[in-house]
């Protein structure tokens, strides 16, 4: 698993929002895109010289919570 990174607060609450979503969400698909949008930001906050994160990864952070 990836190093925990940070986020600003506002970032880490629709994260949350995100999560829930995909929680409820029967269609595996629109699943699909709610972990790619949060890939796309994640990435943007994870520090240059970490591993890249994968969209299973997200999707594996999604499981564990």
């Amino acid at each position: 698993m990836p190093k925990p990174i940070e986020l600003p607060p506002a970032v880490a609450r629709r994260f949350v929002e995100d999560l829930r979503l995909f929680h409820l969400e029967p269609n595996a698909i629109k699943r699909n895109e709610i972990a790619a949008r949060q890939l796309h930001v994640l990435q943007t906050y994870q520090p240059a010289r970490a591993k890249r994160l994968r969209l299973n990864d997200v999707k594996e952070m999604f499981a564990l919570m």
